[in-house]
């Protein structure tokens, strides 16, 4: 089993989110966070002051999934989330040891 965690920019939600329900995933985690990459925050302006904005908001992704879906996974969602431009975001794929439903105590892909 392997936990697959995404950075994607906010508006892309939606779209990832089909594309993942399109390939059978049936289960996913969001999170709205912050954070900068290469692209290191912008300027703006406000009432006529000058400042940066170092953190961009973002949303993250967390899938579960059997190993041999992980390659369905992450072209579904590099190809839902990307725009070609900076910013769009990482894809994280980790092993996972143990899966436990809590609250009938099935492990494994049996959890998921």
């Amino acid at each position: 089993m392997k936990k697959i965690e995404a950075i994607i920019k906010p508006f892309k939600l939606d779209d990832v989110k089909e594309a993942l329900h399109g390939i059978g995933v049936q289960g996913l985690t969001i999170t709205e966070v912050k954070g900068f990459g290469r692209q290191k925050g912008h300027t703006e302006l406000y009432r006529g002051a000058e400042y940066v904005v170092d953190f961009l908001p973002k949303i993250k992704l967390d899938v579960v999934v059997a190993a041999e879906q992980v390659e369905a996974v992450v072209e579904a969602v590099a190809r839902a989330a990307g725009t070609g431009r900076i910013g769009d975001g990482k894809i994280f794929v980790t092993p996972l040891d143990e899966v436990i439903r809590i609250r009938t105590g099935e492990r494994g892909a049996d959890a998921v």
